[in-house]
């Protein structure tokens, strides 16, 4: 019988948290014979769009080398149940505990015949689904491993928060400060996670997180070259763990698919090629982010404002106030159905030097010439994105851990232009027309620091991810580590 070795991935069912996982799957295959992946993919009734997705990205990997097994258990709790959006995931992440792990012992029972057989040498955590992983892990007697799909600087914040803080204290003084080992400054309280500011939120948060440490070795979706000072506090803490970076992790080619004909998005890639180079103003706000109709007219009278501005705006519908859901496309992108939300007549008025869509191969549109700035919820995955392709980012965070990434681009690493990295969509805050023409033109100064800073980024990243390159080499140290803590010989 012929034994080879096998990784377990279980990602959260999140349109943000799957590419990487898989794309990091793919890389680590490509560099290494030794493994095989098996990828977990928990269905959501809350979320149905993300099955589809979840699908288009299976489809692109290799079969004979990264299986997927596709888990919807019972015991789904109910939406009435879920206190807070803080907690959603947690919550329902327990609930599938037990189909996951029937799931995957089905699939061990399979194999009991076969002339091939796997040893289960690690089970993989994305970040809420430690709880899940560590169950399987102890079922299968695997070790435990954690990929954490944000920044270095994040992943020591939730690593280094002092015993005495008290969630109802910070977001009583917004204007205090916390320092984390991770950051050069100290971290106003106002950019903290909302969920870290709410009791439960930051009860269920910790349990999350005491796991972390548990585990024996954690994969960071960032390069040595990005964040020096916060992955020397990683690598450099005795207590923690061993680092990988093995970023940036990303799928440039946009095989995740949201929504979208491939008419429309021809449409909108036949009208970047008409642009000129580094001309076009990208507006992005990230899968689960959206502005009230009050701040949808303020960015166009911006961007009317912005006269000479060219610009593709990414547009989606608000989810209903009851409840959980996710944004959507409208069902049209007309003078007639969007008159209401950005002002009668914007359209027209600026018809051949913008377009509004719905959902666009985010990857694929920042690798066009034409686009020279990219408004952006900082969401990591946006980040390294806009980085590898060297187009300087306006930060305007939404929701999770976006405003510490806006902090840290901005006040950090001078990566990023600050349209307010304390905004949070939930706030209903809104930013003026003026202001966000102002803060475009900094964003497209064809001169600026900024742009320097991020085209030089842009060049590590890629030297990075090829032989030779700190994180190329990282997959080698995991692996290593990986045969080292369950060899199959």
């Amino acid at each position: 019988m012929t034994i080879t070795a096998e990784l377990i991935m279980i990602p959260i069912p999140a349109i943000g948290h799957l590419p990487p996982v898989i794309e990091f799957s793919k890389r680590l295959i490509s560099q290494t014979n030794r493994l095989s992946v098996t990828i977990v993919l928990i269905r959501t009734p809350y979320a149905p769009e993300i099955e589809s997705f979840s699908d288009s990205l299976a489809a692109s990997c290799d079969p004979d080398r990264i299986k997927f097994i596709r888990v919807s258990g019972p015991n789904i709790p109910p939406l009435e149940s879920i206190k807070s959006a803080h907690t959603f995931f947690p919550q329902f992440l327990d609930s599938q505990k037990n189909a996951v792990r029937e799931a995957l012992l089905a699939d061990r029972a399979k194999q009991s015949g076969s002339s091939v057989s796997t040893v289960v040498v690690g089970v993989v955590a994305d970040i809420l689904t430690t709880a899940v992983v560590e169950e399987v892990g102890r079922e299968l007697e695997a070790p435990t491993y954690l990929f954490f799909p944000s920044c270095g600087a994040v992943l020591s914040m939730l690593l280094s928060f002092p015993a005495e803080f008290q969630p109802a204290v910070a977001a009583g003084d917004p204007d205090g400060e916390i320092f984390f080992p991770g950051f050069a400054s100290h971290v106003p309280h106002r950019m903290l996670p909302a969920t870290i500011l709410e009791e439960e939120g930051y009860a269920a948060l910790n349990e999350h997180v005491g796991r972390f440490r548990e585990v024996k070795g954690i994969l960071l979706n960032s390069y040595e070259e990005l964040e020096a000072h916060a992955v020397e506090s990683l690598v450099g803490n005795s207590l923690l763990p061993p680092v990988f970076c093995v970023g940036p992790v990303l799928d440039l080619k946009g095989q995740g698919k949201l929504g979208r004909t491939s008419s429309s998005i021809e449409k909108i890639m036949t009208w970047l090629d008409d642009q000129p180079r580094d001309s076009v103003v990208f507006m992005c706000f990230g899968s689960v982010g959206s502005f009230s109709d009050a701040q949808l007219k303020e960015i166009a009278i911006g961007l009317e404002l912005a006269e000479d501005r060219r610009f593709l705006w990414v547009m989606r519908e608000s989810p209903p106030k009851e409840g959980f859901g996710m944004p959507k496309d409208y069902i049209a992108y007309s003078e007639s159905a969007l008159a209401g939300r950005l002002g009668e007549g914007f359209l027209e008025r600026t018809e051949g030097r913008g377009m509004v869509c719905g959902w666009v191969p985010q990857a694929a549109v920042l690798a066009h010439e034409a686009v020279g700035g990219f408004v952006s919820h900082c969401g990591w995955n946006s980040t390294l994105e806009s980085l590898w392709h060297g187009v300087p980012v306006l930060a305007w965070p939404m929701y999770g851990e976006q405003q510490m990434n806006a902090f840290y681009l901005v006040t950090e690493l001078g990566l990023a232009v600050e349209m307010r990295a304390d905004y949070r969509m939930e706030e209903g805050k809104v930013v003026k027309g003026e202001e966000v023409a102002r803060k475009m033109e900094l964003l497209m100064d064809g001169e600026g620091e900024v742009r320097r800073k991020v085209k030089e980024m842009s060049k590590a990243a890629r030297r990075a991810v090829v032989e030779g390159g700190s994180s190329f080499d990282a997959y080698g140290g995991f692996v290593d580590l990986v045969m080292k803590n369950k060899p199959i010989d």
